[in-house]
């Protein structure tokens, strides 16, 4: 329970970090959705991973709509994830976020038809996804990537790139 209200504790101050309008932890907690998010999120992957599959969805669903961001309690989420405004954020089932991402509003890390096992991108540490991209299907995304805004991503990014377009274009 103690380790549980740490991370909380060093997700809030990381949207003290990287958000210049936010000005303390309190703050943070009381009036950030992408801190609430994450919190529902944790409960809810806690749930999923004793196969309580419905109670994980409830929470997950009861967070969407006091929030806007949707999280599957399937995906994985790393330590210092900042949503900036948050709202029509979408992170799929399958989905793995690295430590210290940020992605901002109505972005998408969706699946792109109905395979049944992996059908989610991965995110490496340090990633940026831009408002509006929409990352697809069963993909890496390196470490220390920036993923422009409204930028469409289907295939892997290597380490380090920052990509724009619709497909994306690398720029190293």
């Amino acid at each position: 329970m103690l380790k549980c209200l740490k991370e909380l504790y060093i997700d809030a101050k990381n949207i003290v970090k990287k958000d210049p309008a936010c000005r303390n932890v309190f703050e943070a907690i009381i009036l950030y959705p992408g801190f609430h998010a994450i919190f529902f999120h944790r409960i809810a992957h806690f749930l999923y991973s004793k196969k309580l599959f419905f109670l994980a969805r409830l929470i997950s669903q009861i967070a969407r709509h006091l929030t806007g961001i949707e999280i599957h309690p399937g995906a994985k989420i790393g330590r210092k994830l900042f949503m900036d405004h948050g709202m029509g954020i979408v992170i799929g089932e399958t989905a793995t976020i690295g430590d210290n991402c940020t992605i901002y509003h109505n972005s998408t890390l969706g699946g792109t038809g109905k395979d049944k096992y992996k059908r989610h991108p991965d995110l490496g540490n340090n990633v940026m996804v831009g408002s509006g991209a929409k990352v697809l299907g069963p993909i890496k995304i390196g470490n220390n990537v920036k993923v422009g805004a409204n930028s469409v991503v289907l295939k892997n990014i290597p380490d380090n790139v920052t990509v724009v377009g619709i497909p994306r274009k690398n720029y190293f």
